[in-house]
């Protein structure tokens, strides 16, 4: 058993967010004692109820493009275990993000190669016989936060060891060195709080990846 403390991250590939968020929690680990427990979560899963009630330009993303990489991420878990999936989303984000290639198949086929697994995994993309693993990802993560999230949701040790999971935090750019170890121990703090749900304030910038 590790003396770490775990911190459960859910993530879609897709999202710019959760990416730079994946990038703090890793930067934490450089300054606090902690351990990350990488799970795959959709977007697509999580708006099926209300995909006629969103804007045309998101509906069409969902069904065009997001559904590809978490089919891909799910099949390398299950084939390959949980142990692959911090490298498979750092090459992906990379791609994805930081490079700006975009979530298309040749991307993620190319960040399989990146992490050293196999190619054939990309022929999960148009379907997968993981769904019901999928499914059971995303729902892991969504039942402990509720449904009124998005991606990342994160899950840290409350005040009696209980995992108090949230979504975000989502913060741009990503903080680094002694600032993200600040922002840990507030996450820390305010999960330790009987009854915290949330702090938020409009958005004022786009996802800033000029540090990563």
């Amino acid at each position: 058993m590790s003396d770490k403390t775990p911190v459960d991250f859910w993530f879609d590939p897709l999202c710019p967010w959760a990416w730079m968020t994946s990038r703090w929690v890793l930067e934490v680990e450089k300054v606090r004692d902690i351990e990350v427990r990488w799970h795959v979560m959709s977007l697509a899963v999580l708006n099926e109820p209300k995909l006629d009630e969103l804007p045309e330009e998101y509906r069409e993303l969902l069904e065009t493009k997001a559904w590809g990489p978490v089919r891909v991420v799910i099949a390398a878990q299950q084939e390959h275990g949980a142990e692959v999936l911090g490298d498979f989303y750092t090459a992906l984000g990379t791609r994805i993000h930081n490079q700006g290639e975009g979530p298309g198949k040749e991307t993620v086929a190319a960040a399989l190669k990146d992490a050293g697994l196999p190619a054939s995994l990309i022929e999960n993309w148009d379907s997968t016989p993981y769904e019901a693993e999928l499914r059971a990802s995303h729902k892991e993560g969504i039942d402990k936060v509720g449904q009124d999230v998005g991606t990342p949701v994160i899950a840290v040790p409350g005040s009696d060891g209980e995992q108090i999971a949230f979504f975000g935090p989502v913060v741009t750019p990503t903080p680094l060195g002694d600032e993200a170890g600040r922002l840990w121990d507030g996450t820390l703090a305010v999960a330790s709080v009987p009854g915290f749900y949330e702090i938020k304030r409009t958005r004022t910038k786009g996802p800033d990846f000029s540090n990563l």
